[in-house]
């Protein structure tokens, strides 16, 4: 059908476009950007392409998920979102495959030595699967929308007496200025410090972050001070990786902003890396909170096996 046919061509240049554009780096898009237009291109690969049954849609979603994620292995939100959608296909292969959700939990150990490697079979065709993996994905999109301002809410509830909210506007108003300090800094200032509120690229498997580079120094001294250190994100940057996975962890860029080239003197005798991220350890976090609520570090294995499948950690 030639109409079929364009949308599948139209389809392919609108990927080949996002591979790119993650290859360049992603542009301006922020994470929740990311997340936004993967599952849109996620979706239509769903409605365009053909598959009679889940198994082949997986292999589908598979190949294209590591075809994005290949091209910017730092980018963790783009293989979130896939792992995401593989899910959900799961999910609603089972509800039509008349499988409860109790059995849909993860293997305790047991089960896990006692199955013999047994592999659940997707081969079932079921004509109403595809509408009900859009719908979900449709809901997800939903709950993307949502992410910031419920992240907001549940701040409100963790940071006490309103006290995050209120300060900023009472700032506001009396027209108090903010101090932007260096990192050399924080050290002296952190005994004055109530609360330390951030933001991360990516909350890892071990509850540990992927940051901005300065932020591990920001987590220590406050660790020193015994100054508690809230991290808001929303669930959508929460990763399976773990920090030894070098390729997806380290970005590098040029030191322009640290070492100017007008430096020419140094730049010659002086061979410069300026990372992009930090690994901030689990111990030094104090409190997650997310669109669906605050949550201890030591809880994220929890969260992780109820958005992903532990067989789609590795696409």
């Amino acid at each position: 059908m030639p109409g079929a046919e364009a949308e599948v061509s139209e389809l392919s240049e609108r990927i080949e476009s996002f591979v790119e554009a993650l290859k360049r780096g992603g542009g301006r898009r922020t994470s929740e950007d990311m997340a936004r237009e993967t599952l849109e291109l996620l979706r239509r690969i769903i409605m365009d392409h053909r598959w009679s049954h889940a198994g082949e849609l997986m292999k589908l979603i598979r190949r294209e998920g590591r075809r994005m994620t290949a091209a910017q292995p730092s980018e963790t939100t783009v293989g979130n979102m896939v792992r995401r959608v593989l899910r959900i296909i799961r999910e609603e292969y089972g509800r039509l495959h008349g499988r409860s959700d109790e059995s849909d939990q993860q293997e305790s150990l047991h089960k896990l030595l006692t199955s013999g490697g047994l592999n659940e079979d997707f081969s079932f065709h079921y004509a109403q699967l595809q509408s009900n993996i859009i719908e979900a994905i449709n809901e997800l999109l939903v709950e993307l929308e949502g992410t910031m301002e419920n992240i907001a809410a549940q701040a409100l509830e963790h940071i006490h007496s309103n006290e995050g909210h209120e300060m900023a506007v009472n700032l506001s108003k009396a027209g108090i200025e903010t101090t932007v300090m260096t990192d050399a800094a924080i050290f002296a200032v952190m005994s004055r410090v109530n609360k330390v509120i951030i933001g991360t690229k990516t909350i890892l498997a071990n509850g540990a972050l992927r940051a901005v580079t300065g932020t591990h120094t920001l987590a220590l001294a406050a660790k020193h001070h015994s100054t508690p250190l809230i991290v808001c994100a929303p669930m959508f940057k929460l990763s399976p990786q773990f920090p030894n996975e070098e390729d997806s962890f380290h970005r590098f860029v040029a030191p322009e902003e640290v070492l100017p080239f007008t430096e020419g003197d140094i730049l010659e005798k002086v061979s410069v890396h300026c990372p992009v991220f930090d690994y901030v350890p689990p111990e030094l976090i104090t409190l997650f909170i997310s669109n669906i609520g605050g949550n201890a570090p030591s809880y994220i294995y929890r969260l992780m096996s109820e958005l992903y499948h532990p067989d789609d950690h590795v696409l």
